[in-house]
């Protein structure tokens, strides 16, 4: 397991605003975590938590209809939130990339996919184009595609959908960042390619000596993955803790139904959660899970939870945390 105890990334209250027609929605209402150097952390949630919200926050990738409320993002001694659009251009493919989910739907259709590598390349590090398309050669070589010369004039509707997301990994880490998020990687592939893709990024991200944030609903494939999780909830993050621990001890009352269901998946019948999500036109004027826990007392009804420290490893935002 990797140690450290430098801090790479660190959000604290981190809260957006989504206008839709006449109504005003709160997908993030006070979001904090943080990554250290060289670790492998897990964003996991229900759809709809705003795992992929908190994603797009941090590379300032919002859509125009959304903007950031509140709160901090702070990358190194910078925050991010505060930097302008040139110097956030620089930062984004960098130091920070991303790897979205679907990669033939992300993946420019009308240019091949070795330009697409040696053009973010370029744009970082300089250098001329032929140096440039040796390095996104090398990268997809590196991603294990096999004749890697020809497959790089290729254009993305060539390419099997496990082939398109080996050459998404290559070209967020071709400028070797120090953060790669991976928002739902293996969505769409089959079981046998998804574990192939997450090996890689996990295998690359630490040869690059980088970090990860994967982000997945799957607390299994974070579970293989990861050594923190970070538990995400109607905008907002229950618990943050080692993996081994949370997993095996959860805390919070959401994250002992999502391990419920996962340890049923493989049952007759599937647990699932009782409830719904609490509707985010609002923001929350007590536990955002107090409707599907059957610990809630009035204070959870009317009061916020904050995250607190249980022990030096864990937070929770509980005020009848489990253990």
């Amino acid at each position: 397991m990797k140690k450290t105890v430098d801090q790479l990334l660190k959000v604290e209250g981190l809260q957006v605003a989504i206008q839709q027609a006449n109504t005003q929605i709160f997908p993030l209402q006070g979001v904090d975590f943080a990554v250290n150097e060289n670790s492998n952390v897990g964003l996991v949630g229900e759809s709809g938590s705003g795992k992929s919200i908190t994603a797009l926050s941090l590379l300032r990738l919002l859509p125009p209809n959304a903007s950031i409320a509140g709160g901090s993002i702070m990358f190194g001694d910078q925050d991010l939130l505060q930097i302008d659009r040139s110097s956030m251009a620089k930062i984004r493919g960098d130091q920070i990339s991303i790897v979205f989910q679907n990669a033939q739907t992300s993946l420019n259709p009308v240019l091949t996919v070795g330009s697409q590598i040696a053009d973010i390349f370029r744009f970082h590090d300089g250098g001329s184009r032929k140096a440039s398309w040796g390095v996104a050669v090398d990268m997809l070589d590196a991603m294990g595609i096999p004749e890697p010369e020809t497959k790089a004039h290729e254009y993305p509707h060539q390419y099997s959908g496990g082939m398109a997301q080996r050459a998404m990994i290559a070209m967020a880490l071709v400028c070797s960042p120090r953060l790669l998020i991976a928002d739902e990687p293996t969505s769409g592939l089959d079981v046998t390619i998804q574990a192939q893709v997450l090996d890689l990024i996990v295998e690359r991200v630490e040869k690059q000596a980088a970090s990860l944030l994967l982000i997945s609903h799957d607390i299994g494939v974070i579970a293989e993955t990861c050594e923190e999780v970070v538990v995400m909830y109607a905008g907002k993050v229950m618990e943050h803790g080692s993996a081994r621990e949370l997993i095996s001890h959860p805390a919070h009352p959401y994250t002992e139904g999502l391990m419920a269901a996962f340890r049923r998946q493989s049952g007759d019948r599937m647990y699932f959660i009782p409830g719904q999500v609490q509707h985010l036109s609002e923001l929350h004027n007590g536990c955002p899970f107090v409707s599907r826990c059957e610990h809630a007392t009035d204070m959870c009804r009317h009061e916020v939870p904050e995250l607190k420290s249980l022990s030096d490893d864990r937070q929770v935002a509980c005020y009848h945390p489990l253990n």
